[in-house]
Parts: structure tokens; sequence; C-alpha cells
């Protein structure tokens, strides 16, 4: 499995009806997408990418309260940069956001559609409306997140035809968006089913190439990268799966940090500040990384190879990027 990629957004069909070339937009992934606690680091995205991201990006995303994290995290990044928290030296702002991109933020539609994905087929139907009005032709982005449901659609037998197989269908009919599946939050107290569910969603995803925002596995990892195998989602970790409580990891390395420095505080649905800092630059990551920012050397890749094969397997491969063909 690989953590770099690259996003290909490329005409790749085309046909001349009456003298006009009629164009069809096609996204296409060389190896699966994988934002997780490793790709947590803020300070390796490059400006120019978080820039990229900015111009090229139409996102909408959907949630409930679990999902929020992403959204306070991202919202209380924009002064903690602009203040140089984690030693960064960037143009003041450059982290902000808004519905419509006004004023050069990066273009995010927050709460674009009700619910989360553990309400079926709500969440279906939701993203079907949003995407047909006219109005939103502009977005390229869709990403949805979990609330607590994600153990018992495992659970349940329901986790595949509930969700896997309609974000697959999803793919298929708007093939000039790109879909971000997620993980869900983690539990202790169904944490055999809630890491079974996870586990199943990732190796879908890396199996057939699918972008994913792994919430849990971050929500197992400190920023020193400790893990924690048995954790709730407030960050209390345990002795065991529902047992004896032993820590709180993010409370703990909040207090041997320096806030405006090493963190920030923010609002955080259930949990702590951290846990919504490190959601928000795992996002930073994942926006930087579709517009086409090659993680594992640096690079912002605006070549246009010929091979446009997206393969059969996960992890394996190269990345590259198609861009927009220009008239």
């Amino acid at each position: 499995m690989i953590n770099h990629f690259a996003f290909l957004n490329k005409i790749i069909a085309s046909a001349v009806v009456c003298s006009f070339i009629l164009i069809f937009p096609i996204m296409v992934f060389a190896g699966p997408v994988i934002i997780d606690h490793n790709t947590t680091d803020l300070t390796l995205i490059p400006q120019t990418a978080i820039e990229q991201a900015k111009s090229e990006l139409h996102i909408a995303y959907g949630h409930t309260s679990h999902g929020s994290q992403l959204i306070t995290g991202m919202t209380g990044l924009v002064d903690f940069a602009n203040n140089g928290g984690l030693g960064l030296n960037l143009p003041n702002g450059i982290f902000a956001w808004n519905n419509g991109g006004v004023n050069g933020a990066l273009d995010l539609h927050d709460y674009a559609m009700a619910g989360d994905v553990g309400y079926y087929p709500d969440w279906v139907d939701n993203t079907r409306a949003y995407l047909n009005d006219p109005a939103n032709a502009d977005v390229n982005v869709i990403i949805w997140s979990w609330c607590g449901q994600v153990g018992d659609k495992y659970s349940a037998g329901s986790l595949y035809s509930e969700y896997l197989a309609p974000m697959n269908t999803l793919e298929a009919d708007y093939p000039n968006v790109a879909f971000v599946y997620m993980t869900g939050h983690v539990d202790i107290w169904d944490d055999a089913d809630n890491k079974a569910a996870n586990q199943m969603i990732r190796d879908y995803c890396i199996a057939n190439d699918k972008i994913l925002y792994d919430f849990a596995d971050i929500e197992r990892y400190n920023p020193d990268g400790t893990y924690f195998e048995f954790v709730n989602d407030n960050c209390n970790y345990c002795d065991g799966p529902g047992g004896n409580y032993v820590g709180n990891w993010a409370q703990e390395w909040q207090a041997t940090h320096i806030e405006g420095v090493d963190w920030y505080t923010c609002s955080s649905a259930h949990s702590e500040p951290l846990n919504a800092n490190l959601k928000s630059y795992a996002a930073w990551w994942l926006w930087a990384s579709l517009s086409g920012w090659d993680s594992i050397d640096g690079s912002y890749d605006n070549s246009a190879p010929t091979n446009t094969s997206t393969g059969g397997g996960g992890g394996g491969g190269g990345c590259f990027i198609i861009n927009l063909l220009q008239f």
C-alpha cells in the first residue's frame, strides 16, 4: 500500500456533434488514496500544493457531530497557522475556507447534504439530489462521515450493501466527482465490530483503488506515533476492550506541549482539541493530494502521460497526474 497519490483530472472522451466538440471529464486514480495517521504532518505540505487545492477543488461535506471535528479543526487552524504554529511561515489566511471559495479560500460547503452515511438510503438520495442541482455543477469532491453506526452495519451484514456498494455506484454515475470513503470513529464499547468494520472499509478501498480518509486510524495515534489499541472516541485508552481506564492520549500530549505552538484549542465534538487538530492536518493533506501533490517526492506533477489505466490491484504503483485539457 502507498500513501502517495495523484488526482487525475483528464478529458478522455470526446465526440463531435454539429462541429462542436463534446468533452466528458473523467477522474482516474493510480492506486488507492490513503489518508491516515501517516499523513498528519502539516509542515510537509508545500505552499504550492495548498494553493493548488484552493484553486481546483470544490468540496461538499455531509456529516453529523463526529464529522464536525474536521471542520472545527480546519477553522481553528487558520489563526494557529497565522501566528506561526508548528513553525509555519505561510501567507496570512492560507488555510481559510468557506462555501464558495470567497476571497481565495478553499471552496468547502459544510453540511452540504443532511445526515451521515449511517442513514441509508437517505445519504445516497441526498448525494444525488445535491449533485443533480445545477447550482452545484462545479462540485468535484464529495465526502461523507459516519457517526456511531459503522460497527452495527458490520454486525448486521449491511456494511457492503448500504455503504461500499452505493459509494461505488455513485462513482460510476458521477465520474467527474471524487468520492471520499471514510472509516467510523473508534468505539471501545463495541471494539471488535468497530475494528472489523473499519478494516473492511480499508481493505475494500485498498483493493479497489479508492480514496479513503481513515478517521479511526488517526484516533489511535498521538502525534509522536504512539499507538493505542484500545481507545475510545474521546481519546481515552484502556487496558482492553471495554476495560479499565488508563489515560487520555490527547490530554497527556497537550499537557506536555505548548498550546499555540505545538497544538491549538478548538471545539472537538465528543473528543479533545488535539484530535480535531490532527483531523484538520489530514484533511489538508487530502485536499493537497487530490489536487495533484505527490507526497513522496514533494512535487506537483503537471505531466500528461498517455497511460490512464487505474490497474486492478490495491497498493502498488507510482502516481501520475493527467490535467484538464485546455482549449
